[in-house]
Formats: C-alpha cells, structure tokens, sequence
C-alpha cells in the first residue's frame, strides 16, 4: 500500500504543542477526495491541508475537516506556509489557489506568514440574546451588556461566522456550549461558528480574547482560528469599536481554555491580513488506500 507524507504543524505559535495543530500533506497531486478525506478524518485534527499544484497560483490547497471538505482555513494556511518556510522557501509573497479564490501569502524573514483573506462581508441578524446565550451557556445580561454598540452579526472574509461580543473573561471562560443548539443556530444563519470573544484580555498587549465553536464541521472548540480573527477584524472596524481609531495591528488571543494558547495578528486595510508563525510538531507517513477501496473508509 502506497504511504505520504503527512505533518502536524502548531500554528499561531512558535512553541511545539501549543496554538491551533492542523494536518499538512505537503505532496496531495493524485489524492481523490475520498483520500484526502479519510486522511483527515484519521489525523482527527480540526483542519488538515493538502498541497496540490495549481495552473492559475504558485500552489492550490484543499482543506478538510474530519467531516468534510471547508472552503478556507486560516491556521491550516500558516501552517502549511510555515513548513514550506522551514523546507526552504524564501521570504517574499507568492499566490494561492483556494476554493473562494486566489489568495496572497506574503513570508517575512522571521517565519511569519501573513495572508490576505478575501473582502469583507458583515451583515446583522436579528437573533434573541436570549437563544445566542442558551447556545452558548452563558447569561444573556453579559451578551446585552457587550453589545451596546457593536451587536451580533455574521462577518466572513472567507467562512463566515456569528461574532458575539460578550462582558468578561470570566462569562467567557464559563461558556457551557450545546453544540446541538449551536449547529441548529448556525445552519441557519448560514454561518460556519460562533466566534465569542471579550475585550478583557489575559495580556496588557492583547486586543480581545475569543473562543470559536463549530459543531457543524466536526469542531466542538477550535483552539486558535485564522479565518474567524480575520471575520473579526472587519467586523471591528465596520462597527467603529475603537471610536474610528482601529489599531493598525490587532492582536487575539485565543485557545487558553483547550489547553493551546495562541495569538493571531490581524491587519485591516482594504482588505483583511491574517498573521503568525508556526512549528512542526510531527513528521511521518501515512497509508494510503487505493482509490478503489475508499468505499471501505465510510464511517
């Protein structure tokens, strides 16, 4: 049975076993869906991401759940960058073919990859506190009370997700989600998860702590999320949470509460970036079955 290389890189942190590990196939030519898919169902990571060539970008990558097939994935992108970094790639910028489009990647000399997500999306929903709080196990007060000015709105600058501003970090920290009330809610408001997030950081240099659910695609928690800091970032700014005085970088801290802290950079321009680094954590080979048994891998 033919094997592939497969690797576990940490991302959105320069420490081994912490920020968010996604799978990273980095020679994926020749893999059918159902391979790609039982791969990552076997890795049983949030993310995995499959290098392919690609006749419109430098490179095309697929991004897989254990579930399913995603159309971006922020940490699974650093991720991937990064080990191409500590193969060898150079610094500078280079494209990317995904399923919302061609996307830039920009590597700086320290390792830190910077991606350009797509342009932004915002749009309010009109859902009770009450429900968004029973979703998440949390009081409805400390909902209401975050929401004065920037309300409950679903933000994508590529997946899309409910952004829900909440009081402290201890409301935070005591979320109790029901994932079955979350997937129902989300399926709904054709979102991907519920980012919760306050502005009553663990650090002094942190702009917000978030939390990311997403029941739907096989992710009860993702401990640090790429494509939700950048949904955030713009619903930020279109809200003028910061007076119109948006920092020019916005740092998020996230995965504190499963064990795997990490930071996300965010810049917001004309178009939303996307920053951190990464460390590979496992290196090996996995089996792969042949095409025509992929009926076997079904759960």
């Amino acid at each position: 049975m033919e094997t592939i290389r497969v690797l576990q890189v940490d991302a959105f942190t320069d420490e081994p076993l912490t920020g968010n590990p996604a799978g990273v196939v980095p020679d994926a030519d020749g893999l059918s869906d159902d391979q790609m898919q039982a791969i990552a169902r076997e890795l049983a990571l949030s993310e995995t991401a499959f290098l392919r060539s690609s006749d419109e970008a430098d490179r095309r990558i697929r991004y897989f759940t254990p579930s399913q097939e995603v159309d971006l994935c922020g940490h699974a992108t650093i991720g991937s960058y990064a080990h191409l970094r500590e193969e060898g790639l150079e610094r500078g910028t280079t494209t990317l073919e995904t399923n919302v489009g061609v996307l830039e990647i920009e590597v700086e000399a320290d390792g830190t990859v910077w991606m350009t997500q797509n342009e932004p999306t915002i749009r309010e929903v009109d859902v009770g506190y009450d429900r968004v709080a029973d979703a998440l196990g949390v009081e409805a007060a400390a909902l209401e009370g975050a929401s004065d000015d920037i309300p409950l709105a679903v933000a994508s600058t590529g997946l899309p997700f409910l952004i829900v501003p909440i009081t402290y970090l201890s409301d935070l920290g005591a979320a109790e989600p029901d994932a079955n009330a979350i997937q129902e809610l989300t399926a709904e408001l054709e979102a991907a998860g519920i980012y919760l997030f306050t502005f009553d950081a663990l650090e002094r240099e942190s702009t917000l702590h978030g939390r990311m659910f997403a029941p739907g695609l096989g992710v009860p928690e993702d401990p640090v999320t790429g494509t939700a800091s950048g949904a955030v970032g713009a619903y930020l700014d279109r809200f003028g949470a910061f007076d119109d005085d948006l920092p020019e970088e916005l740092r998020l801290e996230q995965g504190h509460y499963v064990d795997r802290p990490g930071t996300v950079s965010v810049r917001v321009s004309d178009r939303v970036r996307v920053g951190g680094r990464g460390v590979t954590a496992l290196d090996g080979r996995i089996a792969v079955p042949d095409a025509e048994d992929d009926e076997i891998l079904e759960p």
